[in-house]
């Protein structure tokens, strides 16, 4: 498995793009900026992009989502619980005096325990409500990328729309610490931890 992962955008959303080595086939993890060097990158490496992975639809996740998918042709994958969140991205936006293009119509809907193949590699999808209704998780081969879920010795805002603390909690405790304490935890925002850390440091979850 190939992967690299870089901060994009305005607020440094950690960008990931994860690729089979045999057939090049390849995904997106939150574009949320910085469209070119994204798309750059995976010519670079001979990359064909199949999907836009979302581990949910605020702006910094999602803003270069429509520059990549129309250089790329890769389709728009979201949980369907953030379809309302897409849809008003430019009032996202406009409260941080950004502007932004209409979103393009999402292609697939991603659903808990589904499995995206992705070349010879299988992503499995963890349904991870509370920092917003449709926030979602992707674990691939020892790595999850947790969005603004779980982060080091943190956990993602549930003050913002659609957010809940007791949904969050859950969410890490029942889904996400079920996963193999060596798993490396790939967050949104911030630097890599682990699942075993996270167990032993977070002083959220107790």
């Amino acid at each position: 498995m190939l992967v690299a992962t870089f901060p994009v955008g305005t607020l440094q959303c950690n960008c990931s793009i994860i690729a089979c080595p045999e057939t090049k086939e390849a995904a997106v993890i939150d574009p949320g900026g910085d469209p070119d060097e994204i798309v750059n990158l995976c010519k670079e490496h001979g990359l064909n992009v199949k999907y836009l992975l979302h581990t949910h639809a605020h702006f910094d996740h999602i803003l270069g989502s429509r520059a990549v998918k129309e250089k790329t042709g890769a389709k728009i994958c979201l949980h369907k619980g953030d379809q309302w969140l897409y849809d008003n991205l430019a009032m996202q936006c406009g409260l941080f005096g950004m502007k932004s293009d209409t979103p393009l119509p999402v292609d697939n809907y991603l659903n808990d325990e589904e499995e995206l193949q992705i070349g010879k590699l299988k992503t499995k999808i963890l349904h991870t409500p509370g920092h917003t209704p449709g926030s979602t998780c992707f674990s691939l081969n020892e790595h999850l990328f947790a969005g603004d879920t779980l982060f080091k010795q943190s956990i993602g805002r549930t003050d913002l729309w659609g957010g809940s603390f007791d949904e969050i909690i859950a969410s890490i405790k029942n889904k996400l610490f079920k996963l193999d304490d060596s798993t490396e935890v790939i967050p949104g925002h911030g630097e890599n931890t682990t699942i075993w850390s996270e167990k032993k440091k977070n002083p959220f979850v107790s």
